[in-house]
């Protein structure tokens, strides 16, 4: 059996962080679907492959993102170079509770053009993945043109074989407009195999209640779709769990709620893809979101020293 190799499609960032009652922001680097990977990659040890798929420029910056994932262990050789443009730049800010606020600057990013033209996508960095993982964050930063024809291209791919993996990160800024959000939302859900929605993404974009939002995920026709809960934990939507639901523990502490939904989605796919079994893959999967919402950032400090060789590997390029 050939080792998985498992494409996370998205926009990677500079992030600016700037820590409560401070003046000074802290540089790094962040994204959705980059955060995922990383996870993904921790917790899926080779050979199954772990890749970066986007368009970063030749700028510092964009070096400095491409050395950060290298150096968590994913793949960057799919990466686009588009030398007219850069990385975007968002913001951070979290509140006593742990919540967070975002300033955003990403409209000229070169992720946008990852396919390229609109007339003339290219989707060949797609060929052989077994999975590919994207969000609604990807889908929202593209033109409506490729928007709609990566979907298209997703459902060919599903028909062959590919699994795909969606989270329903809705970010409305992002957006034409609401109806453009739900048409592509909806598309997306009904050619995905494993879902990561969360209640709060779902009626914030369909409204409705809460069962409103169940009923429609379960009609989507996904293999797999787990609910994400934040503090209560997860639960499973699809297959349909027997007997009573699991009882997970609530962090003790909330000082920063950035990436927990990523590292959830990274670790569930991990231990998932290794076997691990439904209960077990729901559990580790909580865990380390806890573990991330009770540490500033996204990345847990105990993978620190990756972030130190990808600053070391930074020296010399300008």
């Amino acid at each position: 059996m050939k080792p998985p190799v498992v494409l996370f499609v998205g926009e990677p960032m500079i992030e600016l962080s700037v820590p409560e009652a401070e003046d000074t922001a802290r540089l790094g680097v962040a994204g959705d679907v980059l955060n995922a990977a990383i996870y993904m990659r921790r917790a899926l040890p080779p050979p199954a492959r772990v890749e970066l798929v986007t368009a970063l420029g030749r700028d510092r910056f964009s070096y400095r993102i491409e050395t950060f994932a290298r150096a968590h262990g994913v793949g960057c050789d799919r990466v686009r170079r588009d030398p007219a443009r850069g990385p975007g730049l968002y913001a951070i800010e979290t509140d006593e509770a742990g919540e967070r606020s975002f300033a955003y600057w990403r409209d000229a990013s070169a992720a946008r053009r990852m396919f390229g033209a609109d007339d003339a996508p290219d989707f060949s960095a797609l060929d052989g993945a077994s999975h590919v993982f994207l969000s609604a964050i990807t889908l929202a930063i593209l033109s409506p043109a490729i928007r709609a024809a990566l979907i298209d291209r997703l459902q060919e791919m599903r028909a062959e074989g590919v699994t795909i993996c969606f989270d329903s990160n809705y970010r409305p800024r992002l957006w034409e407009s609401v109806g453009a959000a739900r048409e592509a939302v909806a598309r997306a859900w009904s050619i995905t195999d494993i879902g990561f929605p969360s209640i709060d993404d779902e009626t914030a974009l369909f409204g409705g209640t809460e069962a409103d939002a169940l009923r429609r995920l379960r009609g989507y026709g996904m293999s797999l779709c787990v609910l994400k809960r934040g503090a209560e934990g997860p639960r499973l939507l699809v297959p349909r769990q027997s007997g009573p639901e699991p009882v997970f523990d609530r962090a003790a502490h909330v000082i920063d709620t950035t990436g927990a939904g990523d590292a959830f989605d990274g670790t569930f796919l991990a231990a998932w893809l290794g076997w691990r079994g439904m209960s077990e893959a729901l559990r580790l999967a909580h865990e380390v979101a806890s573990s991330v919402v009770a540490t500033p950032g996204a990345i847990l400090p105990d993978m620190a020293k990756a972030e130190d060789e990808a600053e070391g590997g930074l020296r010399g390029v300008g």
